[in-house]
């Protein structure tokens, strides 16, 4: 996947349209995400590729829960590293 600032695309719009026939362009604009999308003659097994979630997405912790349980796994290793010197 491609991600590229409005700006970008508005300068080189023909080398992002030949990205789209093979790959996901994503045109960033401030907040705002735009998926550029062949709709034919380009190559659809890209569109295959995306799956709905499943068991796994509804078991994953949110972010701030993983950096929390990281940060005290790091702290914890930094400490045990430490006592072995």
């Amino acid at each position: 996947m491609t991600i590229v600032s409005s700006k970008e695309f508005a300068t080189r719009p023909a080398k992002y349209y030949h990205l789209a026939l093979n790959e996901q362009v994503v045109i960033k604009r401030g907040k705002n995400m735009f998926h550029l999308t062949c709709v034919n003659g380009c190559n659809t097994s890209q569109h295959d590729e995306i799956l709905e979630p499943d068991e796994d997405f509804y078991r994953a912790i949110p972010a701030d829960e993983f950096r929390i349980r990281l940060v005290s796994a790091l702290e914890y290793i930094d400490k045990k590293y430490t006592k072995c010197k």
